[in-house]
Order: structure tokens, then sequence, then C-alpha cells
């Protein structure tokens, strides 16, 4: 089908692209990659009368270290995060999570920011920033201002951004010693969307106990969250295969479980005790080994 008519715009700066936001308000959307959006408009489910793209923006799509953190820019694209030296060194999470994304030409046009603030329930990105604990900055008409990640996904499809803010980057902190990450998902075969996707984060101790644990879960709930109940259970042990079983059990504790017709609630949930007792073992074996 063929969008309704609309009016394109370009902006070359933020604030022009946020003075467009104010100026048609609801009428507006903001276009990044367009993988979401755009099929959306081809449907008439969505049809916005103004159309503004972000890409022409400079400094939207860089990856850099910044206050000790490194941080990518909401335009950065799902392959730049991939192929990411930088990433690779201190955040290595994000371009494991990113090569999982969808397929080639989604990930050479998709984006970080375009993917978050879109809050796919089935997403990829929201389990690694949870288990990385990012932070987001948002830029709006009262301002820049940063949301924690365990904020920022508020429903289904839905975030704290506000109508008249614009996602500009995304910021982790270094990966620490003696510890490890992982992210695994069970793909949906038609879409690639995760049917649960789980992003593990482990530091060790000198003895080699789990000292920190941070698990994010996507695909299971309407919306993707910290799985705090494992994390509990398997900090301050050993990440021994019993432990991380006992820990996995509670994946999807207290969790309203998604069902469709390729995988009912009871299926779901026990995929999301077996990718996250899989996730752990893999960030602790990449913890004991020295991180990655």
């Amino acid at each position: 089908m063929i969008p309704a008519p609309f009016h394109y715009h370009a902006p070359a700066t933020v604030a022009e692209a946020l003075s467009l936001l104010r100026d048609h308000g609801a009428d507006a959307r903001l276009l990044a990659g367009g993988h979401s959006l755009l099929p959306l408009m081809k449907l008439r489910l969505a049809a916005p009368t103004h159309l503004i793209d972000l890409r022409r923006i400079p400094g939207l799509g860089e990856i850099r270290v910044g206050g000790g953190d490194v941080r990518i820019g909401a335009m950065a694209t799902h392959w730049m995060i991939e192929a990411s030296d930088l990433l690779r060194e201190r955040a290595p999470l994000l371009p494991e999570t990113a090569g999982q994304v969808g397929d080639l030409q989604v990930r050479n046009a998709g984006t970080i920011g375009g993917s978050m603030a879109h809050a796919d329930p089935a997403a990829d990105y929201p389990a690694a920033v949870l288990a990385l604990e990012a932070t987001l900055t948002a830029e709006g008409a009262g301002g820049r201002r940063t949301i924690p990640a365990a904020e920022f996904f508020t429903g289904l499809y839905a975030t704290a951004l506000a109508p008249d803010e614009i996602l500009l980057e995304v910021s982790v902190q270094n990966q620490g010693a003696r510890s490890g990450a992982a992210y695994l998902k069970f793909p949906h075969p038609a879409s690639g969307f995760a049917v649960v996707g789980v992003a593990a984060v482990i530091q060790v101790n000198g003895r080699g106990d789990c000292e920190r644990v941070r698990v994010g879960i996507t695909g299971v709930g309407p919306v993707p969250f910290r799985a705090r109940a494992v994390e509990e259970r398997v900090t301050g042990r050993a990440p021994e295969a019993e432990a991380l079983a006992e820990a996995a059990a509670a994946a999807a504790d207290g969790v309203e479980v998604n069902a469709d017709l390729f995988a009912p609630a009871e299926y779901r949930a026990h995929l999301a005790r077996v990718f996250v007792r899989r996730a752990l073992a893999a960030a602790a074996e990449r913890a004991a080994g020295g991180g990655g």
C-alpha cells in the first residue's frame, strides 16, 4: 500500500528538529532508520502529516568516550555498533547484541535510538541496556535530561520519552575487571525478533564467586525487565551449574508472560528459564577468562 500524504522535513540540527516537533505536535513523527515506522505508514496504521528525518543531523551517530562512559549516538546503526572496536573493548555486550538484530539490510539502516524509542517488547537492545544499567539522554522543550534504562520502558510500545523529546544517546560504563557478558536469544523464525532474549552481566571476585549480577530479559513480557530474583539468587555464589539452574528457575517470576500462536505462555516461560541459564553460564565463563 501507499502511505497517506505527508510533509517531509530534514532538519540539520537537533534544535531545528525540536522546533518542528513543537510546531506540529501530535501530527509529527520522527524518522530514524524507518524499519518500524515506514511499514506502519504503508499499512495506514500510522498516518503522520509531518515526517521529521533525523538522518542529516551531524554527530547523532557517533560512538565515543565521554565522562568516563561510552556514549552511543541514537542514530548509530546496528552495524556501526556491531563493528565498533571501542565497544568491543569496553562494552562487548552491545556489539554481540547488535549482531543478532534482524538481517544485514536491517543492521545497515536501523538505529539503536529508533529501536529504543519504538520499544517493541521483542526487540534485542532492551535486554542489553537493562543488564548494562545504561542511561539514556533525551532533549525536549525543557532541556536535556538522563533516564536510567530501568525507568525507560513504561509499557507496551511505550517509553518515558515525552512527546516533544528526542532521544540523543545511550551511555554505558566500561565493563569492569573480572567481568563477562553474553546475549542469547531464541529468534522467531519469520521475523528474527526475540521470542526470548536474555542479556547477562557477571562480575566475579578473587575467589571466583559472583560479586555482581545483572540480567535483562526481552520478549517474555509486555515490557522488557530486569530479572532481579535471578540476580539475587546467584549473587555471592560460585557460578556452578546447580546454582545457575536454581537462579534461572525464577526467570519469569511475577511476569505476565506473553502468549501467541508461535509460543504459548508456558513455552515462553520455559524458554526464559533455559536462556537465562545459558546466558549466565556464558557470562560466567567469560568473566573467569578475564572478561568479554
